[in-house]
């Protein structure tokens, strides 16, 4: 009982210097926060309500912030531990708001702009990989190691690699007679498109290193960053599964040889999560709690995000279909809208067994599919803005909400346009863009409407 006692002296005495300390250098705690931290306390059925003195006969704070104590029977260890982790969360630094940086506010502005830096560089990389794909580039290399190595350098080099592409089918069915200037440029465009995935790799990694190294880096943050590398060393994996499946002899002489459109989308929704999982850590550093002012906001946002949600997977599922109506090349048919020809669904569009096929490998079905889901894509997102236009929402949430919708309408004229000019690189490839940028607006949104921690619920008096 004596070292008991001894315990809990040394802990009040040393929290009420704390207390002074703050009071004395003028960063008081307001009446909220003092209720919370007296309330996160102690656990109790104590009929005393006032700021005053929320519990008889125990440590508590007034409304003048200052502290009194009086030893509380049946203290135990356990709730002295308790006390003391509370008091150290509530009184740290931004009014005890975690983050998942612990070097402080210079360290989290490094983590973020590396995270944001890392988003846009793989925003890039899908952009890159459109343009590679759009000017048939994809299948001018026709092996892969891990590392990569350096490119033809000599002429002799550079004949070497072109014989390599006389034996692929795409040169003996699509290509045959390029010269080889012409095989250089589809060269450096897929050789552009690995460097520039491994350079992804360095760029991520060395940061990743010295954070960790010097500690900035908590181990919940470790441990998403390491499975966003794993999936982007997985990612170059994949791009050569999906690269290799063209390099075979296709099953008949009449098909145009291209890779298999699951794996195609297989290798965009990959690059998709790896982009979304670096955005919202990135976002989640800079800004740890969602942007609210009020109670009302709250509830507003509360509603927003069970709208927001279910749209934020319908332009992902609409952005895998897209990659579908590549793999299949289909947007280089049906160049017409809104009709597909001259018809509104056209014939043939369940001509595969089984059925689900159609879905994934006939060209009719694929794009009749993407226009659909583009068409509930925009007017999902119109339906948002309409239901949340008389909610009490902060300016920032409301700000996004228009945004997304406009980009929404921009998307879909793309989507068109690209459609009715027969799919040049300059529009396809923008198209592709814009899908990601409608992504990285619905991500924004939804993490800006995400539910507040407790703390923060508490100092708007949400939490009781």
């Amino acid at each position: 009982m004596g070292s008991l006692l001894r315990r809990y002296k040394t802990l009040t005495n040393g929290f009420s210097n704390h207390i002074k300390q703050r009071v004395s250098s003028n960063e008081l705690l307001s009446p909220t926060i003092t209720t919370t931290i007296t309330t996160r306390f102690f656990s109790s059925s104590s009929s005393c309500k006032t700021p005053s003195c929320y519990f008889r006969g125990r440590t508590c704070f007034n409304n003048n912030n200052s502290f009194r104590g009086s030893l509380y029977k049946g203290l135990s260890g356990p709730l002295s531990r308790n006390m003391t982790t509370t008091a150290s969360i509530m009184l740290s630094g931004r009014e005890g708001l975690k983050s998942l940086v612990t070097a402080g506010p210079h360290a989290q502005k490094m983590i973020g702009i590396w995270l944001f830096g890392s988003a846009a560089w793989v925003f890039s990389m899908v952009v890159l990989g459109g343009v590679t794909r759009l000017t048939r580039s994809g299948l001018s290399m026709t092996d892969w190691k891990f590392t990569g190595g350096l490119p033809p350098l000599s002429e002799e080099q550079w004949l070497v690699e072109f014989d390599k592409y006389k034996q692929s089918p795409e040169y003996k069915r699509v290509n045959k007679g390029m010269n080889i200037e012409d095989f250089k440029f589809i060269y450096w465009m897929e050789y552009a498109h690995r460097m520039w995935g491994r350079g992804l790799g360095l760029i991520f990694a060395l940061p990743f290193t010295y954070f960790l190294c010097k500690g900035f880096i908590n181990v919940r943050l470790g441990l998403k960053l390491s499975g966003l590398f794993a999936l982007g060393a997985g990612q170059g994996l994949i791009g050569w599964w999906m690269v290799k499946s063209g390099l075979e002899e296709p099953v008949s002489e009449y098909v145009e040889p291209r890779v298999s459109p699951y794996r195609l989308a297989a290798h965009l929704t990959s690059a998709f999560a790896i982009y979304c999982g670096l955005f919202w850590t990135a976002m989640s550093v800079a800004l740890p709690e969602p942007p609210s002012d009020s109670v009302r906001q709250v509830l507003g946002a509360i509603k927003v995000q069970r709208l927001a949600l279910p749209i934020s997977l319908l332009v992902g599922i609409t952005a895998v279909s897209g990659a579908f109506v590549a793999g299949n090349d289909a947007g280089r048919a049906f160049n017409t809208f809104p009709k597909m020809g001259d018809k509104w669904i056209p014939d043939g569009i369940f001509q595969l067994e089984p059925v689900t096929r159609n879905f994934f490998e006939n060209t009719a079905t694929v794009q009749l599919d993407h226009r659909i889901l583009a068409t509930a894509t925009l007017l999902s997102i119109g339906g948002l803005w309409v239901a949340t236009r008389k909610l009490d929402v902060h300016p920032r949430v409301r700000s996004l909400i228009r945004t997304t919708m406009g980009m929404a309408a921009l998307q879909v004229t793309l989507g068109i346009s690209t459609l009715l000019s027969y799919v040049p690189v300059s529009l396809g490839s923008a198209h592709q863009a814009g899908a990601l940028t409608l992504f990285t607006l619905m991500i924004m949104l939804t993490h800006s409407v995400r539910k507040p921690s407790m703390i923060r619920l508490k100092t708007l008096g949400y939490v009781k």
